[in-house]
């Protein structure tokens, strides 16, 4: 009997792609003389509930064919669990597998890596709000940046990262400063306008926008951008810094680094991986090397 590899897929993400890369995933794993498990989730308490019954057989690796978020959700089954998750990106941004050097558009190469990949530990973001804390993998965006993926997810063309960047253009249009309240690890949080606030377990968000571009997802930190207010104009011409990670020395930035961070704001809406996940007011915190996740060689850090 071959290794036993867990695969566990949502279908519906990628706007349905991740279903022909689950199937091309599994051939290439059965290739290779595994024996596959496959778990296919059509909600997400049913994907959380189907990770749950794949690791108990203790498979020597948990599959997962998906998005960020999808991999977000099943995170609380992951914690007790000392498997370690191979990640086959099939999401619409797939931010988490640009920070890990991961393979996106092959879903074989991607398979490999549950037989051939090396673990790194990274970290995983909570957002605590209302009495209930959620993980997240990539960023959280607070102010114009979460009204821009609220918009993405409400477009139906184009695909990929073009979609986000419409998503913006059309943001822009609508664009008006917000009054945050925002505290950061032990300082008393204090008031300040702005157009966005990013909190970043990973550099991009959006399909490759390098919003936090210095953050690591190892590193035990959270970045954490603000960005003041300006005009329309002014934000259009601060797009393309954007889109290559150069604008952190801008004046109208602040770059600093932390462990909590809170922030409230009149009709705050707070996005991370893709999902809508507070409102009005959070606290986003970091727990380190909390997810065992399988990488080329070339990608695992020294110390882990």
């Amino acid at each position: 009997m071959g290794t036993h590899i867990a695969v566990l897929s949502n279908p519906f993400a990628g706007k349905g792609r991740a279903r022909s890369d689950a199937a091309v995933a599994v051939a290439r794993l059965r290739d290779r003389g595994c024996e596959v498990h496959e778990f296919a989730g059509t909600s997400a308490a049913e994907t959380a509930e189907l990770a749950a019954r794949a690791l108990s057989a203790a498979p020597r690796a948990l599959l997962v064919v998906g998005g960020d978020g999808t991999l977000a959700g099943i995170l609380p089954a992951l914690r007790d669990s000392s498997v370690p998750i191979a990640l086959v990106p099939a999401g619409t941004g797939n931010d988490l597998a640009r920070a890990l050097g991961l393979a996106r558009r092959n879903a074989a190469d991607a398979a490999d890596l549950a037989l051939d990949g090396v673990v790194r530990h990274v970290d995983v973001g909570e957002v605590s709000s209302a009495g209930r804390t959620t993980p997240f993998l990539t960023v959280a965006a607070l102010g114009f940046d979460a009204k821009v993926s609220d918009r993405t997810n409400r477009l139906r063309w184009p695909r990929g990262a073009l979609r986000y960047y419409l998503a913006v253009l059309i943001e822009v249009v609508r664009l008006h400063p917000m009054r945050f309240t925002v505290g950061v690890d032990e300082r008393t949080p204090a008031a300040t306008v702005g157009t966005l606030v990013a909190v970043g377990n990973t550099s991009s968000y959006g399909g490759g926008m390098p919003i936090c571009p210095t953050a690591a997802p190892d590193d035990g930190q959270l970045d954490v951008v603000h960005v003041a207010p300006i005009g329309r104009v002014r934000l259009l011409r601060l797009f393309p810094l954007l889109l290559h990670g150069r604008h952190l020395s801008r004046p109208e930035v602040t770059h600093r680094r932390a462990r909590t961070v809170t922030v409230s704001a009149p009709g705050l809406v707070v996005y991370a991986d893709g999902e809508r996940i507070a409102t009005d007011e959070c606290t986003i915190g970091v727990r380190t090397r909390a997810l065992s996740i399988l990488v080329p060689a070339t990608k695992a850090r020294p110390r882990d």
